[in-house]
């Protein structure tokens, strides 16, 4: 079990000032959403988080250890990224892009080990991919490629997940499953960290939110203290109604504030 901090985190992106003061404990067993506007600096912080954005001031530890002095192959195998978009340029079959997961471990696509094969499986099982092993990846619909690359995240077995926008381009059907396998993993001692748009997702499957507005962190916590009408007004810019029913907290968008 692996517990992710940030302490005091700023990152430059050429002139501008993407993240400011950022301090955050993430722990395992939680899932947390980031949420925020866009330009908020969401994307920027995972990246900082995976080790990918090199911190202007401040840093990222796991277990205490900073990032930054963790040798490639070891922050690979204890962090596992998921990046917003992803795509596959050459047809190689689903399972083979799947077992690139694996390479961390100096396990080879073409001749996995058995633990390598079983990780395999159950990330392609917990993204309903079983049967499409053997299909070029290039074919696969927008959809199924999002899967297919969170599977690869899920091969790596790593104590940390963070996921850039895991569900953007799925129907809600996938939408539920994908969110689902993130809580699992949340569930069986991982820390996860998403970055979701639709606010009732994050309200019924975060065990915490962060939302982020213009590069700070303008509140944290459970998701009934971060989705209040207040929040959602300064930070959105929005009208919105929050309910709690009985599935959880419903968030109504009911049009945009006028501009200041």
């Amino acid at each position: 079990m692996k517990r992710l901090e940030v302490r005091s985190l700023a990152v430059d992106l050429g002139p501008s000032r993407a993240l400011q003061g950022i301090d955050l404990s993430l722990e395992p067993g939680c899932l947390t959403a980031l949420i925020g506007p866009n330009g908020a600096g969401k994307t920027t912080l995972l990246r900082a988080m995976a080790g990918l954005v090199r911190p202007s001031a401040g840093e990222v530890a796991l277990n205490g250890t900073p990032i930054a002095r963790m040798p490639a192959s070891e922050r690979a195998r204890a962090i596992a990224y998921l990046p917003q978009g992803g795509g596959v340029a050459w047809p190689l079959p689903v399972a083979k892009v799947v077992a690139l997961g694996r390479l961390p471990f100096g396990e080879r696509p073409e001749e996995l080990p058995a633990k390598g094969r079983e990780a395999v499986e159950a990330a392609l099982r917990a993204v309903a991919l079983e049967g499409f092993e053997s299909r070029p990846a290039t074919s696969l619909s927008g959809g199924e490629r999002a899967r297919m690359l969170l599977a690869r995240a899920l091969a790596t077995q790593a104590p940390v997940l963070l996921a850039d926008e895991p569900v953007a381009a799925l129907d809600p059907r996938h939408q539920l499953i994908v969110l689902e396998v993130l809580k699992a993993r949340a569930r069986a001692g991982a820390t996860v960290v998403a970055i979701l748009h639709d606010l009732n997702l994050a309200a019924r499957f975060a065990d915490r939110i962060v939302l982020l507005d213009q590069g700070k962190v303008e509140v944290s916590g459970l998701p009934e203290t971060v989705l209040t009408e207040a929040h959602l007004g300064s930070s959105f810019g929005i009208r919105a109604r929050v309910t709690r029913e009985e599935a959880g907290l419903l968030v109504l968008a009911q049009g945009p504030l006028p501009d200041p």
